[in-house]
């Protein structure tokens, strides 16, 4: 048996069913096999019945079996099933001993018919109970592939709506920076509009990847930074030290952004109370630390933000995303997403 998360298909192996089939057979002709007075030939002919009817009906109650449908409820246990599948095997069995013992007259087959027929409702409920067991597991696992892209979608859908409340946002605060800038006749306005320009460019590009390079959503960040300082002056500091093995892994668009716009959204930020913001690599982690200065009055927060960001990596990589708050700082330390991660979703 096999699950294809794009092929949604049962199948049970034609070597599980030709050597289930044949243990059976043998299983069942074993009150034969204790006589005394027994053949080989008649003995291997009583087993061969056996055996040809449970090959028939291992392949009859598989094309039996309903298909599975994204939505639709988990195939219970089917009476009418069952029942259709003893009578069919009742025929069967009667048409299997008639047929052996038109081409074997001597050992009487047609004599021991009740005795066949009723190893055959064994056989048959063994197949049907067996097959109804490993279905059932095949089901529960579809299901849990659809939940779990049930959840990935969903994650994606309330992260993409997270990055689209907090862009406006910063927007709005660059342009009240910018003229605020043009005002004051500041030499930097120009190059102001420059790396805002870059900076929402990448956005746009970003927007619609479940996953950017990190060297990637670094360039971006320094736009974003630049946009930061000229708001916060020198009441905001950066600093950077991604390994290199690190700079070529994956990192959901915008994560650092949010991040640092959440540190922004909790804290003092003023030159006489500078926040200092860390990025570096930490083992199989990246780490977003920084100094704990919290706002007397704090605003308005819905908590999605981290809980978002942590069920995405929980969703990717199957690994936590781990939250360290102590007195005097925060740190949110983010797995590393490889290749290998990539390639998955």
């Amino acid at each position: 048996m096999y699950i294809s998360r794009n092929i949604r298909t049962f199948r049970v192996s034609n070597a599980v069913i030709w050597t289930s089939a044949l243990f059976i057979g043998i299983l069942a002709s074993i009150p034969k096999i204790l006589r005394i007075h027994i053949t080989k030939w008649e003995l291997l002919a009583d087993i061969s019945v056996a055996t040809s009817f449970s090959i028939l009906i291992w392949y009859f109650n598989i094309y039996m079996l309903p298909t599975f449908r994204a939505g639709a409820a988990p195939a219970r246990f089917a009476s009418k099933r069952l029942a259709g599948s003893l009578a069919l095997g009742i025929v069967v069995m009667a048409a299997l001993v008639l047929i052996y013992q038109l081409i074997l007259p001597q050992y009487h087959f047609q004599s021991m018919m009740l005795m066949y027929e009723f190893r055959g409702l064994v056989i048959n409920l063994t197949i049907y109970l067996f097959l109804h067991l490993i279905y059932q597991h095949h089901i529960t696992q579809l299901i849990s592939v659809e939940l779990e892209k049930t959840k990935a979608d969903n994650l994606s859908a309330q992260f993409e709506l997270l990055k689209q409340q907090v862009n406006p946002h910063f927007l709005f605060n660059s342009l009240n920076t910018l003229k605020s800038m043009v005002e004051m006749q500041d030499q930097q306005a120009s190059r102001f509009i420059v790396m805002l320009s870059d900076f929402y460019r990448s956005s746009l590009e970003t927007r619609k990847q479940h996953l950017v390079r990190m060297e990637e959503e670094l360039s971006t960040l320094e736009a974003y930074l630049f946009l930061l300082k000229a708001r916060f002056e020198d009441g905001i500091s950066l600093t950077v030290n991604i390994s290199d093995a690190h700079r070529v892994s994956f990192i959901p668009p915008f994560t650092l952004q949010l991040l640092i716009e959440n540190c922004i959204k909790h804290n003092i930020v003023s030159l006489g109370q500078p926040l200092h913001i860390h990025i570096f690599s930490d083992d199989a982690f990246i780490v977003v630390s920084n100094n704990l200065q919290m706002k007397r009055t704090p605003e308005p927060s819905t908590g999605l933000g981290l809980t978002n960001i942590a069920q995405r990596y929980q969703s990717l990589q199957q690994q936590q995303m781990e939250i360290i708050k102590d007195s005097t700082s925060f740190k949110v330390k983010l797995p590393v997403l490889n290749e290998d991660t990539r390639d998955r979703r």
